[in-house]
């Protein structure tokens, strides 16, 4: 009766990851924390973890935005809408180059960017 029950959890501690995942804390305040994060460079820690960030805080900026602006949006996407990834990328350029956007709370930097990159016509 033991020999099963034993099997059993031993079949169990190998399907077990070797390591648990660990929690990471991230938080933006300022257009550089967003740059930071959009321009994490892959395979140093947290990486992913900083990038997907990103992109979740930028899209869910940009939707809220854009759903509460009414008729006067701030900026204006093309169709078909730019790629986010590519998008992002220019952000960080964007607030590495001109030093007076670091300190921008992290949504206004964003929607200065885009307001400056996809202007309404």
């Amino acid at each position: 009766m033991m020999k099963p029950f034993v099997f059993v959890l031993a079949g169990l501690a190998l399907a077990l990851p070797a390591r648990s995942a660990e929690l990471v804390a991230l938080h933006v305040r300022t257009a550089a924390d967003l740059a930071d994060y959009c321009g994490a460079r892959t395979g140093v820690p947290e990486a992913d973890a900083k990038i997907n960030y990103c992109h979740g805080f930028a899209q869910a900026a940009v939707d809220l935005e854009l759903q509460h602006s009414g008729d006067k949006k701030p900026f204006c996407f093309p169709s078909p809408a730019p790629n986010r990834t590519a998008t992002l990328h220019e952000f960080v350029d964007w607030v590495r180059a001109l030093p007076e956007h670091r300190p921008l709370p992290a949504t206004d930097g964003l929607f200065k960017f885009l307001a400056e990159r996809f202007p309404c016509k």
